[in-house]
């Protein structure tokens, strides 16, 4: 099963928008960074969805700090491609940050890959 933590300021938005692709074997928690820093580095949660306004900041401040920058990446206001998203996680990017206002075109993407990637 993997686990997959969301935070910020729409948290409980990516929680709904990665429970509602019915994605076997993945759960969704809503969380905040200071317990997901804490779940991630134990091995008790795979994967981390901060939000913020402009998804470069405040979505993974606290998980940058705490895990280092190579486990994290923000895509910021950008909507990547799933070329992209399956370098990040290859790469072994485990923390993720992106906008408020792209929660709908980020979340879908980003959690199919990880879908298919631990499946």
């Amino acid at each position: 099963m993997t686990k997959i933590l969301t935070g910020g300021v729409a948290k409980s938005e990516v929680a709904s928008a990665v429970a509602g692709l019915g994605l076997p074997g993945v759960e969704v928690l809503v969380s905040n960074d200071m317990d997901a820093a804490v779940q991630l580095r134990a091995g008790q949660a795979d994967y981390f969805l901060g939000t913020c306004q402009t998804g470069a900041g405040a979505s993974l401040g606290v998980l940058v700090g705490l895990l280092g920058s190579a486990a994290c990446h923000t895509f910021g206001r950008s909507v990547p491609t799933a070329e992209q998203i399956e370098a990040l996680l290859g790469e072994g990017k485990k923390v993720f940050g992106f906008a408020v206002d792209r929660v709908e075109a980020v979340v879908p993407a980003l959690a199919q890959a990880i879908a298919v990637r631990t499946a």
